[in-house]
């Protein structure tokens, strides 16, 4: 797993001090209080730090963000659609424990007592999530709703599963 968690989005500008609204999916109403950097995705792979000079919860899906050396609503437009992501270990501080999000690096077992390896990313759906894992060198994508989610140990970090019969064979080489 990688030492950056993608955590959100910067969506938008508020007021004209430079501040942006970060949606993100840490599962709690919650600010960058004890973050110092928020990195954005200035272009795909390429996470540059930016160090927060403030933060403040708006709800639980989305927060106030301002950086050092952007104070005007026109220098913090630039930042209007870039992804942000954080350090693992900040991330770990901050996401909510029943948040999907928080599943990422847990190991997914079937009902066959199979590991198929890691979480390497959690993508939201209305109606489910999915769990995005390698499997014999291909990405696969495990659906994760009320029919196949059997439990989850969070001290073992694990997720178990019931997959649909032939799901994993289309990801198998």
């Amino acid at each position: 797993m990688s030492e950056y968690v993608h955590i959100g989005k910067l969506v938008a500008t508020f007021g004209v001090k430079g501040e942006l609204i970060l949606t993100h999916g840490l599962g709690k109403k919650t600010s960058l209080k004890d973050v110092e950097v928020l990195f954005v995705e200035e272009q795909k792979g390429s996470y540059l730090p930016y160090f927060i000079s403030g933060s403040k919860a708006k709800d639980e899906a989305e927060m106030y963000v301002s950086f050092e050396g952007v104070s005007s609503k026109e220098a913090a437009a630039r930042f209007v659609s870039r992804q942000a992501w954080l350090l693992d270990s900040d991330f770990r501080k901050l996401a909510g424990k029943s948040a999907p999000i928080a599943l990422l690096g847990y190991e997914v077992i079937t009902d066959e007592d199979e590991n198929l390896g890691p979480i390497e990313e959690v993508i939201e759906q209305p109606h489910q999530v999915l769990l995005k894992i390698s499997l014999e060198g291909n990405e696969a994508l495990i659906p994760l709703h009320a029919e196949s989610l059997d439990s989850i140990d969070h001290e073992a970090k694990k997720v178990y599963v019931i997959l649909p019969d032939g799901l994993l064979d289309v990801y198998r080489s």
